[in-house]
């Protein structure tokens, strides 16, 4: 049988350009709606420095405080192994790691050589598995 998933990015992608800070409390009441919609996924936020990002600041409030349904995966995008970190300490399900194939667009997005973007991410993930191994 073939199975179609949603991952829906509208809590972050949405939220984080928006021209006013979405408070707290809003976005963890949109998140918990979503959560029982059917959707598979979740990219609840993202974790990285509020100085690139400040409409997500409140990224381990929003993760703390939302109903987790057990159906669903909440993810956060990462751009760096701080980023991983953080997501893993606020229980985030799953991560998204950031990297541009384009040297330009990543240099733009985030700050960094897309060498030294894989090499992080390669960071991250070891990190992360050994976060996750019991």
């Amino acid at each position: 049988m073939q199975h179609t998933y949603i991952h829906e990015v509208v809590a972050r992608d949405g939220l984080q350009i928006e021209p006013q800070f979405v408070p707290t409390e809003q976005k963890v009441e949109l998140i918990d709606a979503l959560s029982e919609t059917g959707l598979a996924k979740i990219e609840v936020t993202s974790f990285v420095s509020p100085k690139a990002v400040p409409n997500l600041r409140d990224a381990e409030t929003v993760m703390a405080s939302i109903k987790r349904n057990p159906t669903v995966k909440y993810v956060a995008l990462i751009a760096n192994l701080k980023g991983a970190e953080r997501a893993i300490a606020a229980r985030a399900d799953e991560v998204n790691l950031v990297v541009s194939v384009s040297e330009t667009h990543n240099r733009a997005n985030v700050r960094r050589s897309t060498d030294a973007s894989f090499e992080d991410s390669l960071k991250s993930c070891a990190s992360s598995r050994e976060r996750a191994s019991p």
